[in-house]
């Protein structure tokens, strides 16, 4: 229990910890961490162009083992470490979605004030957010935009990028001649088959991104819709066994591809304290003042 003393009266007044915390003020500590989405956003853009161009038969390529390198390492490791990296920043589906709301429409500078407040220049507006323990901390926009919880700004990219990394890893397994995984298959209907199911795990955890990304912001939904609707031509391209289909599916890739750079260029000039320019990526649903 806090205690309250009334020097008029000598009385001791107890208050109950909630009203004692709601009380207090503290002054958030700002975070030391960069921000690893370029990082994954653009290993996972480079390693779908390049195997969606292998998928498309670009050059007569008919074999995607060159993909096996960025698979481990630029798909798969850098991934990894940007998911891990979102962790300590709060991002549990990673910092992305509603993150960039405070990056990609051209925030200036975060400056902490007193009474726990920090403030953004967005776009020439003026948005504060204060935090107080035992509340949830809000975030206010100015010229009607609404105001919009805080938590949101910091729950997004840490999921994707470690889901997607295991996904390139586990890929270049697969292609790995040491690995022995396609050498088990005598039958090439059997592999085929095999596959096929590999790729339709992927667009179901996929579809469940993209279920998602209907609360974050345009660019996410049509990353994680396309990326779906990839995993699922390439599917059925291996259970068709159908060359055409399998093209089809690389053409999708590369637009997904592009996607990632274009969401990966947005926060890499947001970042920046000058960018010459800024790229929208479509924030969805604000929380509005009641």
């Amino acid at each position: 229990m806090s205690k309250s003393m009334d020097v008029e009266q000598g009385s001791v007044e107890a208050i109950p910890p909630q009203q004692a915390l709601g009380r207090t003020h503290y002054k958030p500590r700002p975070s030391t961490l960069g921000n690893p989405g370029v990082l994954g956003l653009f290993s996972f853009a480079s390693t779908t162009f390049v195997l969606s161009l292998y998928n498309i038969q670009t050059r007569s390529i008919l074999h995607p083992n060159v993909v096996v390198g960025m698979a481990l390492f630029a798909g798969g490791l850098s991934q990894i470490l940007a998911g891990m990296w979102e962790f300590p920043r709060g991002n549990t589906f990673g910092g992305t979605g509603e993150y960039e709301f405070a990056f990609a429409r051209g925030s200036r500078d975060v400056d902490l004030l007193p009474e726990t407040e920090m403030r953004w220049s967005l776009c020439g507006c003026t948005a504060t957010a204060q935090i107080s323990c035992g509340r949830e901390p809000r975030f206010m926009v100015d010229g009607g935009a609404g105001i919009w919880p805080w938590r949101k700004f910091f729950h997004w990219k840490s999921g994707p990028f470690t889901t997607y990394g295991a996904f390139w890893m586990s890929y270049a397994t697969i292609l790995i001649p040491g690995s022995g995984i396609l050498a088990a298959y005598t039958s090439k209907t059997e592999l085929q088959s095999a596959l096929g199911i590999f790729l339709i795990c992927w667009a179901m955890i996929t579809a469940c991104y993209f279920v998602v990304s209907f609360g974050k912001n345009i660019a996410f939904i049509a990353l994680f819709g396309l990326l779906t609707t990839t995993f699922v031509v390439l599917a059925a391209g291996e259970f068709t066994a159908n060359a055409s289909v399998t093209k089809a599916g690389g053409v999708i890739g590369v637009v997904v591809a592009f996607i990632a750079w274009y969401i990966g260029l947005s926060e890499l000039l947001a970042a920046e304290a000058h960018p010459v320019f800024t790229l929208p990526i479509g924030i969805l649903h604000p929380v509005k003042n009641d």
